[in-house]
């Protein structure tokens, strides 16, 4: 994160209770303490973070009641929450509630801005397992957003984290949770346009980075698109049948994206990579 200075560092978040933070100002040489950022707590904390001006940000996670506050005993609802920052990361505002639906279990936050940046989506997984996961916008740096909506079934799933590509489409990686998928507790990705997320589309292409050894636990995917636009994607998984868990990257370079998935309109292709 840059602070208004034009300052950098990075900041490591820790939850549950309390959330805390360690500040490194040497690109990760050297750390300071965990320190609480506050008197509160969360889930997944954080889960995404996005820029909202020069050197503040916002926070994104979710609690269901047992780690907001001290002792705190758990509710049958979710709430996915932001807290703020005004000086690069540094200091953390009171949690503030950005998307709640009591008939489901939103959680999870994953951010991703329109070309423009005029815009924002935010991606929830949907913990009752009861309906797709959800999506809602802002168009006001992650102040307000609109009510959560669902997801079409290519882009149900868990944890989902988004990165465009170098064609200007999206790839968003998550675990594939829909019942109907023959990929479902799997490592995915999805490959589709910012307007796809805007009107409900599912998408052009699915594609299944590693096949999950294991019912549901695997991928809190981490993304980053490289200087050359390969797309470096890693998560830890049970890769290996009867082995430990292990961590898994996977490469995807643009001239592999170009060959296999071109960017080409249509109803979802399936890869199995």
């Amino acid at each position: 994160m840059l602070d208004a200075a034009g300052d950098r560092r990075l900041i490591l978040f820790s939850g549950l209770y309390p959330i805390r933070t360690s500040i490194s100002e040497d690109d990760g040489a050297t750390w300071s303490e965990l320190a609480p950022v506050g008197e509160y707590g969360g889930i997944v904390a954080v889960a995404d973070v996005m820029p909202t001006g020069k050197g503040t940000y916002a926070a994104f996670f979710h609690d269901d009641g047992r780690f907001l506050k001290e002792g705190g005993r758990g509710t049958p609802g979710f709430e996915v929450y932001a807290i703020d920052s005004l000086d690069g990361g540094l200091t953390w505002s009171a949690p503030r509630v950005v998307a709640v639906d009591p008939s489901v279990h939103l959680c999870e936050p994953g951010l991703v801005h329109s070309p423009d940046r005029t815009r924002w989506a935010m991606l929830l997984r949907e913990n009752s397992r009861t309906k797709n996961s959800h999506l809602c916008f802002s168009e006001d740096d992650g102040r307000e957003w609109s009510t959560p909506k669902e997801l079409p079934d290519a882009l149900t799933g868990d944890r989902h984290q988004a990165v465009y590509l170098p064609d200007g489409r999206l790839l968003i990686s998550f675990r594939d949770t829909h019942a109907g998928s023959p990929w479902q507790g799997d490592w995915v990705a999805w490959i589709g346009t910012w307007q796809d997320l805007e009107q409900g589309g599912s998408g052009q292409y699915r594609i299944r980075f590693s096949d999950n050894h294991h019912r549901w636990d695997c991928a809190y995917p981490a993304l980053e698109r490289l200087p050359d636009g390969t797309v470096l994607a890693i998560t830890y998984g049970h890769w290996a049948k009867g082995a430990a868990p292990f961590i898994r990257a996977v490469h995807l370079s643009p001239d592999w994206i170009a060959t296999h998935c071109p960017p080409t309109a249509g109803t979802v292709n399936t890869s199995n990579r």
